[in-house]
């Protein structure tokens, strides 16, 4: 490697990890995505400096260029899903734009950089009767059963995702108001009411069920395992999925599904969509209205 391009793949580096800083500490992303965004920046790196360009000076056709070649592949790597390639190109887009914004650019290269078209995916969802099928599942009172269904209520009853579920903590949670308080330390903090049959099942958890499963080890997650320690990604799954084939239920369900049979129920009992872009969430409406065509059929 050249002095020249030694010099442009350290410049670049820098720019990315002010990038990622940025992404992380003022705009609140998951490391889930920081961590996409990292790769996507790598490979973008490695396309620059196989070509000696410099990130401040490239043209909107040599980012195309890039993104034609994750689209065809090449030396015999494996063409992009249109998924995977439109996440690429929201990198490179957010990338530049942080770029343009911190003056680094005079002008933003990718503004208009495009890829193919996503064709829209309905939502899974559950009906009714399947809701309550799952919903009944955790019997009994030992502490794990109790956890469970307080977990599958609130999963369905408001909408939240997993990862809400995992950070949630005692302080989010106004069992006297039946609100709970979701991604409290976030960007994008919203409120949501917590309905009878969940409240319910929420507060018998907290009084009987957690502090059995918390000793000797105190913290202030709502949601632990058998041995007191926060609820993981991959415990929800498992006890979403655990339950629902219990009830009988052969498609592939996950806390996502439930998420969707929440919204989708709101939004056939005349649920307003603007509410329900508030309650789940959503920064952008056309993302809510996804789930008119599943309500109509509910």
């Amino acid at each position: 490697m050249t002095t020249v391009s030694l010099r442009a793949s350290q410049t670049f580096e820098r720019l990315v990890l002010d990038f990622l800083t940025h992404l992380e500490l003022e705009r609140g992303l998951a490391r889930n995505t920081l961590a996409a965004y990292r790769v996507d920046l790598a490979q973008f790196g490695a396309f620059l400096a196989d070509r000696r360009r410099d990130a401040l000076a490239v043209e909107r056709d040599q980012l195309a260029a890039f993104v034609d070649e994750l689209a065809i592949g090449r030396a015999g790597t494996t063409p992009l899903a249109a998924a995977t390639l439109h996440r690429k190109i929201a990198c490179l887009r957010t990338f530049y734009r942080h770029l343009h914004r911190s003056a680094m650019i005079e002008r933003n290269p990718a503004s208009e950089l495009t890829g193919p078209r996503l064709a829209k995916r309905r939502p899974q969802s559950l009906s009714r009767r399947d809701i309550h099928q799952l919903l009944a599942q955790p019997r009994g009172t030992s502490p794990a059963a109790l956890r469970d269904r307080a977990l599958l209520e609130l999963l369905y009853a408001c909408g939240i995702r997993a990862s809400e579920a995992i950070a949630l903590e005692h302080s989010d949670l106004d069992l006297d108001t039946a609100v709970l308080r979701v991604d409290a330390n976030g960007p994008r903090q919203r409120l949501v009411p917590v309905p009878s049959s969940a409240l319910a099942a929420t507060r018998d958890y907290l009084h009987r069920g957690r502090p059995l499963l918390v000793r000797p080890r105190e913290h202030q997650h709502v949601f632990v395992n058998c041995r007191g320690a926060r609820l993981t990604r991959q415990g929800i799954y498992k006890i979403v999925q655990r339950h629902a084939r219990t009830a009988g239920l052969n498609e592939p369900i996950n806390p996502r599904t439930l998420r969707h049979a929440c919204a989708t129920h709101l939004l056939a009992s005349g649920g307003e969509i603007s509410s329900l872009q508030g309650m789940l969430g959503h920064a952008d409406i056309a993302t809510t209205q996804l789930y008119t065509d599943l309500a109509s059929a509910a």
